[in-house]
């Protein structure tokens, strides 16, 4: 068999699917007895399975394609580009058109003076690269033992070796001799679930304080960089208390320690802003990018990084890089998403008409039984799932076990809402029209309605003691 169409039977793929496919994230046991559901196209915010059912993604795939589904400007930017060089490296002292264009576009959407771009494949590579500059510049600055970058518990930066490391997720270190040496890990500013008796105004001092005391307890000799995602995406759409970013930026700012931002999610539209930094006031030496930047149409990262950490690399000859470090391709595909954004004013519909939309219909998702909590910032968005929410109980049974329910409720009614632990979250397509939302949130409550009554049936809904 030289290829498979969208034509064959779904039971057929998905026996096919499990004989050979290994899913990430996935126990692939399971799923293979299950069967995958199989995907075949796509169009707007609507994904089509191979039984013709209509799914709204309420995910943008994995937070990503942000100009939705479906844009054929940007199949036909990767054909010209195709045509006209498919691949070339910019290792031997070369460089190319698409890599060349796109550096200088991110250079003049990007904030500050974050001018210069180290090109990666996806975020994961971005911010092992992330780790060996850092590194790197603190050396070629006479200060070699800076070593330690310090990231938060229950943040996600990647699922290498190194970027797997900086995140926070304790399910990923307990495989594979996880996390590598000189990274440390403080609290994340987590309220609901963390916050205790004290206001989000406390909280997120006392948790953005975290970082000064790991800086003194370990050296500030020893620290080289400190990184965060404006808003932790994969743990939960966890949107700091206002005072968070502020203090960490003012705690970098007195022990020189660098601040890496990764916008890998919050970046490229997602928050209201080109960047989550801006809308956080955050001043980022270096910017982790990938996702939104292509729109998920073709694989592509990088580090942005400023005038002052570039100049010191600049005499550095750095042994680093990426076989499709720029791809032109995938370049030329970026460049296209970015310029469609910018005609169809993207970011602008996401600050001044989708979230708003989106935030009235989302904050209303507290008045059914099980929501304790209801966070939003643009278009990124969690609920907190509670059996008593004027405790902000967590429930019995074990973390994540409701919110896979829910989850799957979800997915059957044909929206897709992702679980994390006993939150579930969305990012839409920034491209979202009023009649998506809409619809978007009649399948959201008819789920959570479900989910609910489905909780009660199975004896779950009883908090933990």
């Amino acid at each position: 068999m030289s290829a498979i169409t969208n034509h064959m039977p779904t039971e057929e793929l998905q026996r096919l699917d499990a004989a050979h496919h290994m899913h990430p994230f996935s126990a692939n046991g399971p799923l293979g007895r299950k069967g995958a559901r199989v995907i075949t196209r796509a169009k707007g915010v609507y994904l089509t399975d191979s039984e013709g059912e209509q799914i709204l993604d309420a995910m943008s795939g994995l937070w990503c394609v942000n100009i939705g589904y479906g844009r054929d400007e940007l199949a036909e930017a990767a054909a010209r580009q195709m045509k006209e060089l498919p691949y070339y490296n910019t290792f031997f002292q070369t460089t190319h058109v698409p890599a060349i264009a796109l550096a200088d576009k991110l250079a003049q959407l990007a904030p500050g003076d974050l001018n210069h771009v180290f090109f990666a494949a996806g975020g994961s590579e971005a911010n092992d690269t992330n780790i060996r500059m850092v590194r790197t510049y603190w050396e070629a600055k006479g200060k070699p033992d800076k070593k330690v970058i310090i990231s938060r518990k229950n943040a996600y930066h990647g699922s290498s070796m190194g970027s797997a490391s900086l995140g926070g997720m304790a399910a990923m270190h307990a495989q594979g001799g996880l996390p590598i040496p000189d990274v440390h890990h403080i609290n994340q500013p987590n309220w609901w679930a963390e916050g205790g008796d004290m206001t989000p105004e406390e909280f997120g001092l006392a948790r953005a304080r975290e970082l000064e005391e790991a800086i003194l307890e370990l050296g500030e000799d020893r620290v080289a960089a400190f990184i965060g995602e404006p808003i932790q995406g994969a743990g939960g759409v966890i949107i700091p208390p206002e005072t968070y970013w502020p203090e960490i930026q003012r705690i970098c700012d007195k022990y020189e320690i660098l601040l890496i931002a990764d916008e890998v999610i919050c970046g490229f539209g997602r928050t209201g802003n080109w960047f989550g930094s801006e809308t956080f006031g955050i001043r980022p030496d270096i910017m982790t990018v990938a996702k939104g930047l292509s729109s998920g149409y073709a694989p592509i990262g990088g580090s942005i990084v400023s005038d002052e950490v570039a100049a010191v690399m600049a005499e550095v000859e750095f042994s680093h890089g990426y076989t499709y470090s720029g791809h032109p391709v995938a370049a030329a595909v970026a460049l296209e998403n970015l310029r469609l954004m910018e005609e169809e004013h993207m970011v602008d519909h996401v600050r001044d008409t989708a979230a708003p939309l989106v935030k009235e219909k989302w904050k209303k998702l507290t008045e059914h039984e099980m929501v304790g909590e209801a966070v939003i910032t643009g278009l990124m968005a969690s609920i907190a799932l509670t059996p008593d929410k004027a405790s902000r109980a967590k429930f019995a049974t074990a973390p994540g076990t409701v919110g896979g329910v829910c989850r799957d409720i979800c997915f059957a009614n044909n929206v897709i809402m992702r679980h994390v632990g006993d939150r579930l979250v969305i990012a839409p397509p920034l491209t979202l029209t009023p009649a998506d939302i809409d619809e978007m949130f009649v399948r959201i409550n008819r789920s959570l309605e479900q989910a609910t009554a489905a909780v009660k049936e199975k004896g779950l809904m009883q908090a933990a003691s």
